[in-house]
């Protein structure tokens, strides 16, 4: 996963969508918005707000995180960060490990050259 991916936010949202069976239209009236609204998101030409972020999460069954992030928990590198000897497995309950997770991966593509 490039940064490109980390910034268009629509490409994830569209991804996510196909892996749930789910068309535009189904998408735009369990959100309660216009069609032509919906795919502009998909098309990267408009950002959701954070509040509609949260409902195409919630219709996506998928944090937040993962709409913005991506999924990155077979990123080798992760799982070693994560099971370094700090305790960070037997502290944090699994919420707070994606979020690390995530966040090393939007570190590890920010730095990237």
């Amino acid at each position: 996963m490039g940064l490109n991916e980390i910034i268009k936010i629509g490409d994830r949202i569209k991804d996510l969508r196909k892996k749930s069976g789910l068309t535009q239209k189904d998408m735009s009236k369990m959100l309660n918005i216009p069609y032509s609204t919906y795919s502009n998101y998909e098309n990267n030409n408009r950002e959701p707000s954070k509040e509609l972020l949260e409902k195409i999460a919630d219709v996506l069954n998928v944090s937040i995180n993962t709409l913005i992030y991506g999924d990155c928990t077979n990123e080798p590198g992760i799982t070693i960060a994560l099971h370094n000897d700090n305790g960070i497995d037997d502290e944090l309950p699994d919420e707070a490990k994606k979020e690390i997770e995530n966040f090393i991966e939007y570190v590890k593509q920010k730095y990237k050259k």
